[in-house]
């Protein structure tokens, strides 16, 4: 299906798929969260037919995921955090769903195109956030921070970050200069939370077919991270892993058979939370 004008393609289109599982698991009795504004952006982006079983499976850890960094942005919420920053946004709706803390302010990073495509949605919507939310137009592999800052950023309170399914997108390169421009905008008391994979996910062969349909749609994954907690430390972040099949105990659900050891082995999708380490003079 080829996407409405607007709606950029490569990274972006996958967005599409991910709010297709919010809205799949908004359906639901039993639903980890719910998010009413999936459905629209979905129908005004072109839904994507014919989910095949990989991508059910897919979807199951999509919603872990989404309940896991709903919960991490809220316990910042609670601890005070008034500041919230969600980098590639994609077509999240946090902004409009989760029951902010009065004077949060949240800003969406993203793709100008992208931007551009959700706001007019949003807008034709009438869609009310539940925070101040300012959205950003702005590429993560080129001068995103003063996009940031031009936006209303202060750096001098803590923030919460979210990176969701975005870093295995970019080169090494890019990634490092993502999470330098994090550590150089991260106040004391900073949280970040987020999502990677390890090589030996990127090598299952039962990936492989998934792995062809990006790189053919230009969104191949390029790059992995073997140690979350020795990859952030550098960078000023104290960091926790937590394992899907936690979370699926946790929340009630089965374990993704993407996530399950008992399937992928050693393969991981890390889902990280980090908090930032103290400065000592």
């Amino acid at each position: 299906m080829t996407p409405p004008t607007g709606l950029p393609t490569g990274v972006s289109r996958t967005a599409v798929l991910i709010a297709q599982a919010r809205e799949a698991e908004t359906a639901r009795p039993d639903r980890l969260f719910s998010d009413p504004l999936a459905g629209p952006l979905i129908e005004a982006a072109g839904r994507i037919p014919a989910v095949s079983e990989a991508g059910r499976r897919a979807a199951q850890h999509f919603v872990l995921r989404t309940r896991y960094f709903d919960d991490r942005l809220l316990e910042a919420a609670r601890a005070g955090v008034r500041q919230v920053v969600l980098l590639a946004a994609g077509l999240d709706t946090r902004a409009f769903r989760l029951d902010w803390p009065a004077g949060t302010r949240l800003f969406e990073v993203d793709l100008p195109e992208l931007i551009s495509f959700k706001e007019k949605v949003l807008a034709d919507r009438g869609a009310q956030p539940a925070c101040t939310r300012t959205a950003v137009a702005a590429d993560l592999r080129e001068d995103w921070p003063a996009a940031l800052r031009a936006a209303g950023f202060d750096t001098a309170v803590p923030t919460a970050w979210l990176v969701e399914g975005v870093l295995m997108y970019l080169t090494p390169e890019d990634g490092a200069r993502v999470l330098e421009g994090v550590e150089l905008l991260s106040a004391p008391g900073s949280r970040l939370a987020v999502e990677h994979v390890n090589r030996a996910y990127i090598d299952l062969p039962q990936m492989a077919p998934a792995m062809g349909k990006l790189a053919a749609t230009r969104a191949a994954w390029l790059s992995s991270v073997e140690d979350p907690q020795a990859w952030l430390a550098p960078y000023g972040w104290h960091a926790e892993i937590a394992h899907q099949a936690d979370l699926a105990r946790e929340y009630g659900r089965p374990v993704p058979a993407m996530a399950d050891p008992a399937i992928v082995g050693s393969a991981r999708i890390w889902l990280i939370h980090a908090v930032r380490r103290p400065v000592h003079s």
